[in-house]
């Protein structure tokens, strides 16, 4: 069975700092993009930040220079480090993975690119 397990994620005051993480089993996915999604109340689903199986990464404007994405492909892990947060950060953070290898046509901000996902991590960032 094939899992993503998401942890890290906690209460936090705004220019504070988390790392969340993710780690995957019943596959490998070194050879897959994974990313970080999140979901606010009373919003969609949102794209944050995805790495490819090279390391090349991509991340949504608003996080860019305080989120960093990486990825420990003997661990089957990605990491989201969280610094700087803000209150608008405040969501509900999903890891996802793509179930295809070398997959570089991928439309890596929609959910619908990505095949297995997590239960989801809550993060608060209070002002």
């Amino acid at each position: 069975q094939i899992q993503l397990v998401e942890s890290g994620g906690g209460l936090v005051q705004a220019g504070g700092s988390l790392r969340l993480s993710c780690a995957a089993s019943g596959r490998t996915f070194s050879n897959s993009a994974m990313a970080w999604f999140r979901q606010a109340p009373g919003k969609e689903r949102e794209f944050v930040a995805t790495t490819y199986w090279e390391s090349r990464s991509y991340y949504r404007d608003a996080v860019k220079g305080r989120l960093t994405i990486s990825r420990d492909n003997a661990k089957n892990t990605v990491y989201l480090q969280m610094n700087s947060l803000k209150p608008e950060d405040t969501a509900v953070y999903y890891c996802a993975a793509d179930g295809d290898e070398f997959h570089t046509s991928m439309d890596y901000g929609q959910t619908s690119a990505y095949d297995y996902w997590g239960q989801g991590t809550q993060v608060t960032v209070s002002s």
